[in-house]
């Protein structure tokens, strides 16, 4: 069953066909896509053909500063300079379920009786284990380690080959304050996804 996979073991950012460095910060942040579902069949539920591409990020640290991802902002930009921030459970909720989501809708009643709160279907329990399993399971980049997590972008909108053209922004990493409060912002990352493109073109070519 799926809910007994694993993904494949994460490897240092720079062993993925699609990653940037900063040799200077001794940063390295990769983007793993996957578009199609038989690559990524640990999953529990068919996020792929429901119109997400799934991403792995990978954050390799090493330097001797810890990192932090708590204001990191992590964007699937495509060709048409369309900015799509990560889903999140509430999102492929609705996309999976058809639901109206989490929040609850206020029906009013004749008064003085305060409005009933209704609650929708909550998340389904299968994407909360998925986002347990294979989602980040910190915010920390600890030095010399590496910290990865799978998240899901909503392309459904764009072209038929969203990838193509497209690239991962991710910007606001800090390190990790100190005892005085001071933090470092890192030069933000740029990861096209025509890497990871050319990568598997040549895999098909070269079998």
């Amino acid at each position: 069953m799926a809910a007994d996979k694993k993904a494949p073991p994460v490897k240092p950012a720079n062993q993925y066909a699609a990653f940037e460095t900063h040799p200077n910060e001794k940063v390295t942040v990769a983007a793993d896509p996957c578009d199609n579902p038989k690559d990524c069949d640990f999953f529990r539920l068919p996020y792929v053909q429901h119109g997400f591409v799934a991403v792995r990020v990978i954050f390799t640290n090493d330097s001797d500063a810890a990192l932090s991802l708590d204001d990191a902002r992590i964007q699937f930009i495509s060709v048409n300079n369309d900015k799509i921030p990560a889903a999140t459970d509430d999102d492929l909720q609705r996309r999976l379920f058809s639901t109206k989501g989490t929040a609850g809708r206020k029906i009013p009643l004749p008064l003085p009786l305060p409005p009933v709160t209704v609650h929708d279907k909550p998340v389904d329990k299968q994407i909360t284990k998925d986002d347990n399993d294979f989602g980040f399971n910190g915010t920390t980049v600890n030095p010399h380690s590496t910290l990865d997590g799978y998240l899901f972008y909503d392309v459904r909108q764009l072209p038929d080959q969203p990838l193509k053209g497209a690239e991962l922004y991710v910007k606001m990493v800090h390190t990790v304050a100190d005892k005085d409060g001071n933090k470092k912002q890192l030069f933000d990352f740029n990861i096209p996804f025509d890497k990871w493109l050319a990568a598997q073109s040549g895999a098909k070519s070269n079998p």
